[in-house]
């Protein structure tokens, strides 16, 4: 059995390959060696900052109807494979900003390792006090 470390590991090492692969066809997509017309990441880097985003907004709207939908139906098998397959996509795409903007999925990680422990309200709060909300 795998424990929780292993997972998390695993988990660290998916998400930095993923990462890796998209900042490559971004890369490529800039160097002109990916063409938009058949590469779907190439595509959505050739739309830009506002276009990136939007595909977001979008995936995010599909998460929360699939979740809405699997909590009328109690969370039926289909329902499952469904919201994974919408949060999936909106892990992509938010990896697809993230290499946009020229960040990580591991400055994301760190992100949320600095505020363990620290309330939620309270991490508003300090964001609210400072200006960076």
């Amino acid at each position: 059995m795998t424990s929780p470390m292993n997972t998390l590991s695993n988990l660290d090492a998916a998400l930095a390959h993923l990462a890796d692969v998209v900042d490559q066809r971004r890369d490529a997509f800039k160097a002109g060696k990916a063409d938009p017309s058949t590469s779907y990441t190439a595509l959505l880097f050739s739309k830009g900052d506002d276009g990136i985003l939007k595909k977001i907004g979008e995936e995010a709207t599909e998460a929360v109807m699939a979740a809405k939908d699997a909590r009328n139906a109690n969370l039926a098998p289909e329902q499952q494979k469904l919201l994974v397959g919408e949060m999936a996509d909106l892990w992509f795409h938010c990896l697809i900003a993230l290499s946009q903007f020229g960040l990580r999925p591991e400055d994301v990680i760190a992100e949320l390792e600095r505020r363990l422990g620290t309330s939620g309200i309270e991490e508003k709060a300090a964001r609210k006090a400072a200006g960076t909300e």
